[in-house]
Parts: C-alpha cells; structure tokens; sequence
C-alpha cells in the first residue's frame, strides 16, 4: 500500500511512477512528483518503481494571471 496525494491505494502489480501518471492521465511536462518527501527527477519516473509505505505528492502546475 502506497499514499498517493493522502490517499491509501494498494498497488498490487510491480509497476514505476511513470507506468501510473499515464495510466490516470497525468501530463507529465506539467508536473511534479514528491516521493517520501524528496522531488524526483523527471527522468527518474520510468525507472522508479513503487515500494510498500511510499507516500506520493503529485502536484500540477497551473498558469494563469
């Protein structure tokens, strides 16, 4: 079980972060994703891979003015 922006979901297949951002659509380039309280690198998404107890901030950046 992992804690993806304060919610518990239990990833039961062997996958990384970049598998989930785009399985639940998430556009990359707008972006950012905290993993146990550091930034990952975005070249680091597909070849992280989820482990039991993470806790995940994915976080959009919005524009506007």
């Amino acid at each position: 079980m992992v804690t993806i922006n304060g919610k518990n979901v239990d990833i039961t297949v062997l996958t990384t972060i970049g598998n989930y951002l785009d399985e639940n659509k998430f556009r990359r380039q707008r972006i950012a994703v905290e993993l146990n309280g550091e930034i990952l690198p975005k070249p680091a998404y597909d070849t992280t891979f989820f482990n039991d107890g993470d806790k995940i901030e994915i976080v959009s950046f919005v524009g506007g003015g």
